[in-house]
């Protein structure tokens, strides 16, 4: 994803997340008192119904027939006359950060609907650091957990970006638009990597005015390939060499510890040094937690945190993600 920029101006980088004192105390859950600027993206279409399985994806004609089969397979599978379509998308990419401007960059499921205390706490997290840092909320402009954190943002009156995609994980229909933001404020990529790219130049700090954060929501298999790309990034000093950008793991109810523990047994095995993982990342187990690493990052005035969120809930775990294979 930053390999193919760095010859081309994308950015002298911005070092690893510097460590800060761990927060002691803090709030930061649910309930959360959120009025929605916009409908949430529709449940039905945050989920796959039973009978389009993942293998009937993979063969849509089996499914809605021939030509309706070669519509989605074409927006899965777009096909490029030349390199240069790519990098077209990709400079377009630019252009949109390059007007909107950079800031925090969400990367989380599209799965997790409206009602669920990880999209309240994701808007309310979204909302504070949209007025904490004064910067444009960045994600892949689709459902779930993107969603929330474009409501979050837009009820702090900040603005949002996106790049999105035509086809999200559990929502199998395919879609160029997004249902509130303004066509001007996100692109629809036809290539995966120019969303990547545009999402990586995003949090790029080009001068220390500059403040953005990348935040690491629960997701899935294409959240966890965001995730491990930007890590590889910051640890190849690709993103962060000059100026450092803070990289959060919002380990919302335990839900990345066991990933948390496999990198771990990972510095067992001796493929990951002692320390190397902790240096790349900051994880947060609540919002008030991220909130104040966000602002000792930045050196923000204790008088200029007031922090907008809920007290933590203690009385018992979120419950899964309702998901209909």
């Amino acid at each position: 994803m930053e390999a193919a920029t760095a010859s081309s101006g994308f950015g002298s980088g911005q070092g690893l997340a510097r460590s800060s004192p761990r927060p002691s105390g803090g709030r930061g859950r649910y309930p959360i008192r959120l009025s929605l600027r916009h409908p949430p993206w529709p449940v039905s279409r945050l989920v796959a119904p039973r009978t389009r399985s993942v293998v009937a994806a993979a063969n849509p004609q089996q499914e809605v027939g021939v030509e309706g089969g070669q519509a989605i397979c074409a927006a899965m599978e777009p096909e490029r006359g030349s390199p240069r379509e790519v990098m077209e998308e990709i400079a377009r990419c630019y252009e949109l950060v390059s007007r909107l401007g950079r800031g925090a960059v969400y990367l989380g499921s599209s799965r997790v609907p409206a009602t669920h205390p990880h999209y309240h706490q994701t808007a309310e997290l979204a909302r504070e650091i949209a007025k904490l840092l004064d910067c444009t909320t960045w994600t892949g402009a689709g459902p779930g957990l993107m969603d929330a954190a474009n409501q979050g943002a837009l009820e702090a009156d900040k603005p949002v970006g996106g790049f999105k995609i035509g086809k999200e994980a559990g929502e199998w229909t395919t879609s160029n638009f997004h249902p509130y933001l303004p066509s001007e404020s996100y692109h629809t990529c036809r290539f995966f990597s120019a969303r990547k790219h545009g999402l990586v130049d995003a949090v790029v700090r080009n001068n220390a005015m500059v403040k953005t954060a990348i935040v690491a929501l629960p997701g899935g298999i294409g959240t966890l390939d965001e995730v491990f790309e930007i890590m590889a990034l910051i640890q190849l000093e690709r993103i962060g060499s000059s100026l450092p950008v803070p990289f959060l793991l919002m380990n919302y109810d335990s839900y990345y510890s066991k990933l948390l523990e496999f990198l771990d047994d990972c510095k067992d095995w001796g493929t990951v040094a002692p320390g190397e993982v902790a240096s790349l990342w900051k994880v947060c187990n609540g919002n008030y937690e991220a909130l104040e690493y966000l602002a000792q990052f930045y050196n923000v005035p204790a008088g200029e945190r007031n922090y907008d969120i809920s007290p933590p809930s203690k009385e018992h775990r979120s419950p899964p993600y309702t998901i209909t294979r």
